[in-house]
């Protein structure tokens, strides 16, 4: 189910996920709340590679 249909645009949405949720990992602390940006930082990296894998088709 992919909702943006461009190719490029697609591809650049994923890119900026998976940079957004390797910074959010980055940024994370080590205390609750980094618990629960590290979360989103996976979340965001799992959808973000989804997204560049589905263009490589």
């Amino acid at each position: 189910m992919v909702f943006v249909r461009n190719k490029t645009l697609r591809r650049a949405i994923g890119l900026s996920l998976v940079v957004l949720g390797a910074l959010l990992m980055w940024l994370a602390p080590e205390v609750i709340a980094g618990i629960v940006l590290l979360a989103a930082g996976v979340i965001l990296e799992i959808v973000g590679i989804t997204l560049e894998r589905r263009d490589s088709r």
